[in-house]
């Protein structure tokens, strides 16, 4: 009897040691690196951005006795403001809409015969689509969309002076490249050009019944930057 429960205590003490043996050596759940998620530009996002743009005022004006076309001048200065979007990436391709507005030191004056013109644009913004390719942490876009202004124009001559303010509203294009620093931060540089159609002001300045007509456009190259929100992504299976 003593001889079988010797026998069986070393069998049981052998199985154990040969066991221990067999599991890996200082290695537990914790020891496991979690899995690092996938960078996607879906999502959220808001930032701002600063630039500089040049323009066109093409102007005709009319009244008793006159009229006169052909005339140009070319606001310019500088603009910045803020920008909120949403993306959803498919694969390489970026689908999105984003809105934007800025304030802008636009402004030109032209001195044209009796009578000195000027426009400025204190406002601008813009809601636009994005098409985008991405390659990992670039995205390469083209956008568009409607554009909307708030436009003062002034008129000055010997008969006094007068400003007339006015919203108008036209489109856009342009494209740009956008780099993502971190899965929240991104950097951007674009151009984009924005037509706001014409506008017609009737002004005693340039004399009784006269009228001036300014078609404007302009082009503007802007940087900027973004911040995505992590907790507003779409379901895993509707975009990457």
């Amino acid at each position: 009897m003593f001889k079988r429960l010797l026998l069986t205590t070393v069998a049981a003490a052998t199985a154990g040691s040969a066991l221990a043996a067999d599991l890996p050596y200082g290695q537990g759940p914790s020891d496991y690196a979690p899995a690092v998620p996938v960078f996607t530009w879906s999502g959220l996002y808001l930032g701002g951005q600063i630039g500089y743009a040049w323009g066109t005022s093409a102007l005709s004006a009319w009244g008793p006795g006159y009229s006169i076309s052909g005339v140009k001048y070319n606001p310019n200065g500088v603009l910045g403001g803020a920008h909120v979007g949403y993306n959803l990436q498919f694969n390489q391709v970026v689908l999105g809409v984003e809105g934007d507005v800025d304030g802008t030191g636009i402004s030109r004056s032209y001195g044209f015969g009796p009578v000195t013109y000027g426009t400025q644009i204190p406002v601008e913004g813009t809601i636009r689509g994005r098409l985008g390719f991405a390659l990992d942490h670039a995205l390469f876009y083209v956008a568009g969309g409607a554009a909307f202004a708030s436009v003062t124009n002034n008129y000055q001559s010997f008969l006094g002076y007068n400003s007339i303010g006015k919203s108008v509203a036209g489109w856009t294009i342009g494209g740009g490249v956008e780099y993502a620093l971190t899965n929240n931060w991104s950097v951007r540089a674009e151009y984009r050009y924005m037509d706001l159609g014409s506008s017609t002001d009737y002004t005693f300045v340039t004399g009784p019944g006269a009228g001036v007509n300014h078609a404007l456009t302009t082009n503007d190259v802007r940087v900027g930057f973004s911040y995505k929100f992590d907790g507003l992504l779409p379901p895993s299976g509707i975009a990457r």
